[in-house]
Formats: C-alpha cells, sequence, structure tokens
C-alpha cells in the first residue's frame, strides 16, 4: 500500500514538473488546455498592408499626462480564457510626459504576471504579417501586470480591434504606473503608424 502510495505520489509530482515546463519554455500544453498568446505593440504598412513589429502606442490621463509604449511578448492563459498565469515573458519601453509634452521620465519595464486573457475571434483579411503565422491573428483583451525600471508598478491593458472583430474592444493600450491611470488609450488615425496591436494565439 505504501509503495502504491509512493508510485502515485511520483508520477503527481512528474506531471506537474511536465506542466511547468511548458508553460515556463512555452511548449504546447496537452488537451488544449491553454492558449500561448503572443502580443504586440505594432508597427505598420499601409499599402500593401503589413503588420509589424516594433510600434508605438500612447495613453492619457484625464490631467493630461501621457505615456508611450513599446513591446512585446508572450503568455500562457488558462484553459477558457480568463484566469490569472504567470507564465509571461516579454516587456518593452516607457516614456512618460507631461501635460504640455515634456518628457518627465523613461526607461524599460517587464511582464509579470497575466491578471486576464479574454478571445474575442479569429481575425479576418490576408495582410502580411512579418510577425507569426497569419491564420493565428487573433481579435481580444489582455490585462498585464508590468515592473518598472524605476521600481515602480503597474498593469498594461492591450487591446486587439483588428479585421472581423466584434464591437466593444478598443485598440491601442491603456496603463496604470503607480497611482497613476492612463485610462484613455489613443485611437489610430488613419495614415498614422501608431496605437495599433496584435495577438497571435496557439492553443
Amino acid at each position: 500500500m505504501k509503495t502504491r502510495r509512493k508510485t502515485t505520489l511520483r508520477i503527481a509530482i512528474a506531471f506537474s514538473a511536465v506542466l511547468l515546463l511548458a508553460m515556463t519554455v512555452d511548449l504546447p500544453v496537452a488537451q488544449g488546455e491553454a492558449n500561448h498568446v503572443r502580443w504586440d505593440i505594432i508597427s505598420i504598412v499601409f499599402s500593401p498592408l503589413t503588420f509589424n513589429p516594433g510600434g508605438v502606442a500612447f495613453a492619457k490621463a484625464d490631467t493630461g499626462l501621457m505615456i508611450k509604449f513599446t513591446g512585446s511578448g508572450i503568455f500562457v492563459a488558462p484553459a477558457g480564457g480568463g484566469g490569472t498565469s504567470s507564465a509571461v515573458t516579454g516587456g518593452g519601453t516607457w516614456e512618460t510626459f507631461s501635460p504640455t509634452g515634456v518628457p518627465t521620465g523613461s526607461g524599460t519595464y517587464s511582464v509579470t504576471g497575466l491578471v486576464r486573457w479574454d478571445l474575442a475571434n479569429s481575425q479576418t483579411g490576408t495582410p502580411i504579417d512579418t510577425i507569426g503565422d497569419t491564420n493565428e491573428r487573433a481579435n481580444g483583451t489582455a490585462v498585464l501586470r508590468i515592473e518598472y525600471s524605476d521600481g515602480s508598478h503597474g498593469t498594461l491593458v492591450v487591446g486587439c480591434h483588428g479585421p472581423g472583430a466584434p464591437d466593444g474592444i478598443f485598440e491601442g493600450v491603456t496603463a496604470t504606473k503607480g497611482f497613476v491611470t492612463y485610462w484613455e488609450r489613443q485611437a489610430p488615425a488613419p495614415g498614422v503608424d501608431a496605437n495599433r496591436t496584435l495577438f497571435h494565439v496557439r492553443q
């Protein structure tokens, strides 16, 4: 009986180790139990329509304070969407500005956790996608915990309202940094290469 219990315990430990490894190094988790999601703040070429990494996105506080982000990363989302996860990588740069546009700080940030991921649907159309598999493009919203290089903490909300998206998703980013809430995302404008995002989802 003791031998059987020990064997069962060893199997459970081994399974947990494999699952943790899969989440850590971005291996697929068996039976579709999780989504591996890449997010990017993208740069866009309008003709022909091309999605590239390396874009910028802005958000504002109600006092006029502004923050600018670059960034990308990967997270493992729990089965069925929602839920938190510490299986994350990525980050980028940040820069803050006064209401008159004067730079007030800058640095890098790292993603430390997933607060929530909600997949809306797959994107339509056939743009040129230099980031990932064009068939994995998706619309949705991710809420990420981040740590700034100046020691402050906050959240980064990434919304992607791409081709074929349902109503209700914003395109761009919002954020918090310490007690400051940059709640007003800067909407993308026609012909302007800024404030656009993209998800790639692999089950």
